[in-house]
């Protein structure tokens, strides 16, 4: 047990920078103290420049290398191509009768585009474009989660978002990726996006992770899963070897577009 603060922050900014990432309940549970008290040596090693602020803990500064967020029109033209391929891959994993939840951004929209227009699917989103490219679809059930629209992505979040999923189960989520970090896990830009990720985990009996290359190995701020919790990975046939390995260590199946 560690009482003297500033051996405890010591030990827990080798920590961070060992792990690159570390939780509030551990470290009280480690050092003998409140998560209050850990929760204040988190915020000054913040001020100090050791870590960011995430979901529960924190991430060390040198892994947050995804430092801004591009604009979606920067995200639709970047990769598009792959992102086509990885949609139309996603999409034929959707069978009738599936009810489904499609993460906002531009990969998950290529899901939409490809799915077919199946009067016993339905489609459960967030995203303005994938509503929009879901409405020339004149059989597919469609449900749009509202709240208030994030116009950086098109994209609506909030409490009534959240609240939207309270009382709903789905088959398969559709999630899309900032960034894969096999340490760090799945992970954003923007809080309450990640908090409503996590609650479309919890609502669906399967996770699917769909992401291009370019987010392998990126860290951003906002946790969102850890990659033990998700079943299938959709992504490029060229897969780096720690994603491939952890898929047999953990157990999800890779789809290679």
């Amino acid at each position: 047990m560690i009482r003297d603060t500033s051996e405890r922050r010591q030990q827990i900014s080798t920590l961070v920078k060992e792990r690159g990432s570390v939780q509030v309940a551990p470290l009280a549970e480690r050092f003998g103290v409140s998560m209050q008290t850990i929760r204040k040596d988190l915020r000054y090693l913040e001020t100090r420049g050791v870590m960011e602020r995430s979901y529960g803990g924190a991430i060390s500064a040198e892994a947050v290398n995804v430092t801004a967020e591009p604009a979606v029109e920067t995200k639709r033209s970047s990769h598009a191509d792959e992102k086509s391929r990885i949609g139309k891959l996603a999409a034929a994993m959707v069978r009738p009768g599936d009810s489904i939840v499609l993460d906002s951004g531009t990969t998950t929209l290529q899901i939409a585009r490809h799915l077919p227009d199946d009067k016993d699917i339905t489609v459960l989103t967030n995203d303005l474009d994938i509503l929009n490219a879901l409405a020339d679809k004149e059989n597919l059930n469609v449900v749009m989660l509202g709240g208030m629209l994030r116009r950086k992505n098109r994209a609506f979040y909030g409490a009534q978002t959240v609240a939207a999923l309270d009382e709903l189960r789905v088959d398969k989520l559709f999630l899309g990726v900032d960034g894969f970090d096999i340490e760090c896990g799945i992970t954003t830009h923007y809080e309450p996006e990640a908090m409503l990720n996590r609650k479309m985990v919890e609502a669906a009996r399967e996770v699917i992770a769909v992401t291009d290359g370019s987010k392998f190995g990126k860290v951003c701020l906002h946790r969102i899963i850890r990659i033990e919790n998700i079943h299938h990975l959709v992504t490029e046939p060229q897969v780096p070897e720690d994603v491939r390995a952890a898929s047999e260590r953990l157990g999800f199946k890779l789809h290679k577009s």
